[in-house]
Formats: C-alpha cells, structure tokens, sequence
C-alpha cells in the first residue's frame, strides 16, 4: 500500500500520467469524427421497433378488451430487484422520473430502474471515491474535519449527479427540437395544405428534418406510430407535448385537439403558429448577442489587458532597467 501512495503521489508519475492523458485526448480528437455513427438511421430504428410494440398492445388490447399500457416491458436482473426491494419507486417519485427521462429520450421501464439504482448507489460510490483521494492519497492537505466534510460533499453531490445529467439532457434536447421546430411547422403546413393526411404528414415532415435534428424526427416518428394504434388520437398529441415540454409545441397540440374535435381549420393555425416560433428563435438569438458583451468583460480584463500591458509597457521597462544596469 505505502508502494502503491508513493507511487501515485510521485511529481513525475503525475506529470507522466497527465501527458498520456493529453495524448489519449490529442488522438481521440482527430480520430472522433471518424467513429461518429449515423444516429438518424438509430432513432429510425429505435421508431420502428417501438411502432412494432405498440402493433403488438394494441392487438392484446382488442383480444382481451381491457385497457393496457403503452410500454409493459420491465427491466429484468439484480437492478430490478434492488430497486423493488427498497421501494425506490415510491420514494424517489417513479413518475416524475419516468417523464424526464422521456423529455431526455429515454423511454420505457429500464431507463427508470436504471436512474432509481443510479440515485442509491451513485452517492456511496462517490463518497468512496473522495474518502480515498482525501484519506489515503492525502489530497488537498486537509484537517480530520476537512476530509470528513469533502466525504460528505461527495456524497450529497453523488445524490444530485443523476438529476443534473438528466436535467442537461433534457435541456439539450429540447434546444435542438426548439430550433429546428419553426421549420417543421412550415413543412407541416405545406403538407396540410396540400391535402395530406396528418400521419402522412408527421412522417413526411420527419423523414426531411431527420438530418438535421435526429431527435425531432424520432419525435414525429413516434406520434405518427401513436396516431395509428391508440384508440384515442389526441393522447398521441398530448403525448408529443409531454415528451417535448416546450410551450411551442403544446399550442400546436392544442390546434391539432381542437381541429380532430371541432373540425376547425388547421392550415391558419399552423401559420400564426409558424411565425410565432420563428420569432421566438430570433429573439432567443437577439438575447445571446446581446448578453455577449458582459459575458466578455471579465475574460478581456483577466486575460487580455495583462498580455497587451505587457506587450505596450515591456519594451519600455526593459530599457528602462537596462539604462539604470
């Protein structure tokens, strides 16, 4: 063991470790877009498989005549168990979980043990983690009572871990949807008016922004599997807009309930609605340009003044020191 800390405790072993890592960094750079896979044809195919399930409910449900979910299949194996055992879906809310995960772009029961395990078991893991670092590496020079209060940062910290990543995700995702969104509407719209049915037009809508947004594809893919299983078509439009959870798409939802019910024109709708998104994203991009010069002042002070004093002042100081020598 003291082999091993001194060892890891070593300048050179540090920097030599640091320099690998720079090079494994250097090199996966240049070699990453190489290995990028296709993750339209993935979502596609993640769609087709769920249309396949949903084929599947469906045709139960007509045989048995009762009412059956959406997604049946759960999880199998040791996190299964822990996770039923402790009651975790009880206690960590599984539905409010189970629709962030959706929002995120997972879906199903698995990705639901899998966050509730992560919930339990991330916060000892990284409690281990900083409790070694801290007590038998000696990192960060700190008291008895420093070490004990870094252990239970770590563990507090490994409780919040799971909700942020998702939180990022869900995030993420919904940026890429919100500007692609706009587009889509114009698309939709074209499609409507042209006499298209709204699957044939979901899917022809998705089958043209799939290159640049996979995951608003994969959405649309989704709802037009949904409108042609469910025996309620607006539960595959509310649907839509708990997966996404942007106001945008929950006005079009609105439009598309309110035309399948009342029979009111959808074409006018989709414009006003189109425009409005559109606006939205401009003044989204107005805001970023126009938060661009504060998010600067700190860089150029910290960073940029000090370089050009030293630029301006260094030759001066340099004579300076030299007439005095």
């Amino acid at each position: 063991m003291d082999a091993i800390i001194n060892t890891v405790t070593d300048r050179s072993f540090q920097i030599a470790l640091l320099v690998s890592l720079a090079a494994i960094a250097t090199v996966f750079t240049v070699l990453e877009p190489l290995l990028v896979k296709d993750k339209l044809k993935e979502r596609m195919k993640s769609v087709g498989s769920y249309r396949d399930t949903l084929r599947k409910q469906q045709r139960e449900l007509l045989a048995k005549k009762k009412n059956a979910s959406l997604r049946t299949t759960s999880p199998q194996g040791a996190i299964k168990e822990v996770v039923e055992s402790l009651k975790l879906l009880e206690v960590f809310d599984a539905d409010s979980a189970r629709k962030k995960l959706m929002m995120a772009g997972y879906r199903g029961q698995g990705p639901v043990f899998t966050f509730m395990a992560a919930r339990l078991g991330l916060p000892f893991v990284m409690a281990i983690v900083v409790g070694v670092y801290v007590y038998l590496l000696g990192g960060f020079e700190l008291d008895s009572f420093g070490r004990l209060l870094a252990t239970l940062g770590g563990f507090l910290g490994g409780f919040y871990l799971p909700n942020i990543y998702i939180s990022n995700a869900v995030s993420k995702r919904q940026q890429k949807v919100q500007s692609a969104w706009p587009d889509a509407l114009d698309l939709l719209l074209i499609c409507v008016e042209s006499g298209m049915s709204i699957e044939a037009a979901f899917q022809k809508v998705g089958d043209e922004v799939g290159p640049n947004c996979p995951e608003l594809a994969e959405e649309l893919g989704l709802t037009t599997a949904e409108l042609s299983y469910l025996q309620e078509r607006k539960q595959a439009y509310v649907n839509l807009a708990e997966r996404t959870g942007l106001d945008s798409v929950k006005g079009v939802v609105t439009a598309l309930v309110q035309s399948e019910k009342y029979g009111t024109p959808l074409g006018q709708s989709l414009r006003v609605m189109a425009k409005e998104s559109r606006d939205l994203r401009m003044q989204e991009a107005e805001k970023k340009a126009a938060a661009l010069p504060p998010k600067l002042t700190v860089p150029m002070i910290g960073f940029f003044l000090p370089v050009l004093f030293a630029v301006i002042l260094g030759p001066a100081i340099m004579s300076v020191m030299g007439l005095e020598g």
